[in-house]
């Protein structure tokens, strides 16, 4: 049977707020999970990237052009010359979390190039997460204290920067979330492929 786990009381009051007038304020903050176990969580704030909105509306992203894609590529591999992490690398995250739209906006609130929720983002000390180098620089200023945390395991990196560090640290390894799960071979499949691109301009 499953468990339902309310983290705020006033949930129920959303909830009801929302059936008596759909087009209340409380109906855009109520975000809901179903975990490993089953168990359904709900809450009116997101603290992890799973939650998605119980009455999501359409995202609505800006097209990006040529020339925002190369400047991004400039951006990436200064960032890479920085904190001595792979372009590569900084370039599947960004295909596999955003597909390069620096507009792009997550379900759970995630924003940016290298989706960084909004409290992430203060803690980085980014102002606007929809600055191409303001996002990639603390996004990787972001994965390589996860680099380092993790002894520099990349697939444990990039399940927390995913699910959370928390999550990694509790389940000793890649938690068993199917969306994390799929975003490691995602970006390990991305990185692959961008440093073959890399060599072969090398060569």
């Amino acid at each position: 049977m499953t468990i339902l786990i309310f983290r705020l009381t006033a949930i129920f009051l959303a909830t009801c707020l929302f059936w008596s007038n759909p087009s209340h304020s409380a109906s855009e903050n109520l975000y809901k999970f179903v975990d490993e176990n089953g168990v359904l969580h709900l809450s009116n704030f997101v603290s992890d990237k799973r939650y998605r909105p119980m009455f999501p509306k359409k995202k609505v992203l800006k097209k990006v052009g040529g020339r925002t894609k190369a400047r991004i590529y400039k951006i990436i591999e200064r960032a890479s010359y920085l904190f001595a992490i792979d372009s590569a690398l900084i370039k599947a995250v960004v295909k596999a979390e955003s597909d390069f739209n620096p507009y792009a906006v997550s379900y759970s609130g995630a924003r940016g190039l290298m989706q960084l929720m909004p409290e992430t983002a203060a803690d980085l000390k980014v102002s606007n997460p929809f600055d191409p180098t303001q996002n990639i620089f603390g996004g990787v200023r972001h994965l390589k204290k996860l680099l380092k945390l993790f002894d520099g395991d990349l697939k444990l990196s990039l399940a927390a920067y995913n699910a959370g560090r928390s999550s990694v640290l509790k389940y000793g390894g890649i938690p068993p979330y199917k969306q994390t799960e799929e975003y490691v071979v995602k970006v390990m499949h991305y990185f692959n492929q961008y440093k073959k691109i890399s060599k072969r301009k090398r060569s």
